[in-house]
């Protein structure tokens, strides 16, 4: 039975005008889950990302940290959802930046309200697929590993929003709590599926081995 690996992209861009880029903790710890895989001996017979600049990115770190340089299969149903548009669709007027703890609390309070309304179909982000289209693409992209990758060891790179509806999927979970689990999805942290050609099985979920020890305890970050 093979693993499929998920894995967070690094820190990327909080509260700037561009999210989607690697802050310089982000790649430091894309590197580092790189560097705790080669020290193992891990090796992976298929590597798939979404196609946002911080997958790739992300990627980048772990070959680097991995000293390999790995095949690619790029799927846009792993890219993330729009947390811009979702939040615009529940409060038209611009934001502050989150740049406080109660700014930052009150951006995720809205964020989860606005998944809420997304995934009963309530709301209609302006740009983004509907819900049950943004579970297809992570189905689809779930499907292909079980399917062609039994017994192989498979390296995913993607956001929280597909990995929490990942394991959603997988558990069966209720809304709810598929929120709750993308808001605790940390940066460059690790879900692991096993697989088998009738179904995904969770092993792990949000795991940071390569952090938790010193001097890298301090790396741990959210969004």
């Amino acid at each position: 039975m093979g693993t499929l690996y998920l894995v967070r992209h690094g820190q990327a861009s909080f509260g700037a005008d561009d999210y989607d880029q690697l802050s310089a903790r982000g790649r430091e710890q894309a590197v580092r889950l790189g560097e705790f895989w080669r020290e193992r001996g891990q090796a992976f017979d298929a590597v798939i990302t979404g196609t946002l600049r911080r997958h790739t990115q992300t990627l980048e770190g772990i070959a680097e940290g991995l000293q390999v340089t790995p095949e690619v299969l790029q799927m846009p149903g792993l890219n993330e959802y729009d947390s811009h548009a979702l939040i615009t669709a529940i409060h038209p007027q611009p934001l502050p930046k989150p740049d406080t703890p109660e700014l930052y609390r009150h951006h995720f309070r809205l964020l989860c309200d606005a998944l809420a309304q997304w995934m009963a179909g309530v709301i209609s982000p302006q740009g983004m697929p509907t819900w049950n289209e943004f579970s297809a693409g992570v189905r689809s992209a779930l499907d292909h590993v079980r399917q062609r990758h039994t017994g192989q060891n498979v390296l995913l790179v993607s956001s929280g929003g597909p990995i929490s509806t990942a394991v959603g999927q997988v558990l069966g979970t209720a809304p709810e709590v598929t929120i709750a689990l993308n808001m605790r999805i940390r940066n460059s942290a690790l879900t692991e599926f096993s697989i088998s050609p009738k179904r995904l099985m969770l092993q792990t979920f949000n795991t940071l081995p390569h952090l938790n020890e010193a001097p890298h305890l301090d790396w741990i970050t959210h969004a």
